[in-house]
């Protein structure tokens, strides 16, 4: 079959792979249909998370038609059409009991060398590093499914691919930013990236009761799509954030903040960023927070930080003395996808959101190489690649 494998730093290739088969009772294999670039995956394309090996297969938003059921599946069967959550849970252990799906014990074969990093292991993910699995990935044209009786979500008639493929990754993660800023109604929350993940937080927001949404970003595409949703911009090239956020809540501060960006931010002119920049390129560093203490400093006393965007090691120079002193309550996670999906397929259904608004760029799979690049560096107006394989 036909999959994107990373071969090294700036280096993705469509090639040929050996094609998946079953090799335990709970699994299935998916013929896609469709698949996406997820700003996460552009960490891999710039070498920054390690554990990678060539040839690894890449791609974590993927679903498509059911071709083949283990023999311990009942609950697919073939010709089902599923969404698969990028993250990978067995259903069974004390983590996925309660709900915490992302925190699987039993999904990561490499769990200790997960462990050595982080202290514990989180579960196993699609094709995003040994670290976490070593799982080839959902951008090819097929995919095995481990515990597949427990993760993929059938797709009703009447829904398009395009309406629910985000409900494997880039969608329940934007909520779940939104829903850790404990929304009761009235409040203004503020989120760092316009990116696709954050274009899902603004609208969650919104949806959960919001007053007022303020969003960050410089690239122009992105904060026109975050104004249609009814957030006010702010272009951090542009603006000093800090300042304006004040001037917007009377000095006040956000009632929360959103870091949906993570490790690699756009470098922007202060010296925190700049120096950021320097010391991971000098082997000094493994992150650059910068919009993580931006946000610290946003956020209103006794408010709340979301951090949905990836961080991968240690970061360094965070504003502990501003959070303690303050009051900041911290909200973090790997999103639990399968703990979201039924809400938010319910929300796609009665036509509450339209995920498919943050789609630029339609390309068979063969173009994937060329549009992690066109992505990466934000040409040709593009905010989110669907891919057809």
């Amino acid at each position: 079959m036909k999959a994107l494998t990373w071969h090294g730093k700036g280096d993705i290739r469509c090639e040929n792979v050996p094609d998946p088969k079953i090799e335990h009772p709970r699994d299935a294999i998916i013929k896609v249909t469709a698949c996406a670039i997820c700003g996460s995956d552009l960490h891999l394309y710039d070498g920054v998370i390690p554990s990678m090996k060539s040839g690894d297969v890449l791609g974590h938003e993927t679903m498509g038609e059911v071709v083949e059921v283990g023999s311990g599946n009942t609950k697919l069967r073939k010709g089902d059409r599923v969404v698969v959550p990028f993250t990978i849970a067995c259903g069974e252990c004390f983590f996925c009991k309660r709900g915490y799906f992302s925190g699987c014990e039993r999904s990561n074969p490499n769990a200790e060398m997960a462990a050595k990093l982080w202290g514990h292991s989180p579960a196993g993910l699609f094709g995003y590093s040994h670290l976490l699995g070593g799982f080839p990935g959902g951008q090819a044209e097929y995919l095995r499914v481990p515990f597949a009786d427990v993760g993929p979500i059938k797709v009703p008639e009447g829904l398009s691919d395009e309406q629910v493929l985000f409900l494997s990754d880039i969608f329940p993660t934007g909520y779940m930013g939104a829903e850790f800023c404990d929304i009761k109604g009235g409040e203004t929350i503020a989120v760092f990236g316009c990116g696709p993940v954050a274009q899902f937080s603004i609208r969650s927001a919104l949806l959960l009761g919001a007053e007022r949404v303020i969003a960050i970003d410089t690239v122009p595409e992105r904060l026109k799509l975050a104004a249609d949703a009814g957030a006010i911009t702010i272009d951090f090239m542009k603006e000093d954030v800090y300042e304006r956020i004040q001037e917007l809540t009377q000095g006040r501060g956000a009632d929360a903040c959103i870091d949906a960006v993570g490790t690699e931010p756009h470098t922007s002119a202060s010296f925190d960023s700049m120096l950021d920049r320097a010391k991971v390129a000098l082997y000094l560093g493994t992150d650059r927070p910068h919009v993580l203490r931006q946000a610290i400093h946003c956020t209103r006393n006794f408010g709340i930080v979301s951090i949905i965007g990836v961080y991968g090691g240690f970061v360094d120079k965070v504003p502990m003395g501003s959070a303690i002193n303050r009051g900041l309550t911290f909200r973090m996670a790997q999103t639990p996808v399968q703990h979201y999906l039924p809400q938010l397929l319910e929300r796609v259904e009665k036509g509450e959101i339209d995920p498919s608004v943050v789609i630029t760029h339609r390309v068979p799979l063969e173009k994937g190489p060329e549009m992690y690049k066109t992505f990466r560096d934000k040409q040709d107006g593009c905010i989110k690649v669907v891919m057809k394989p």
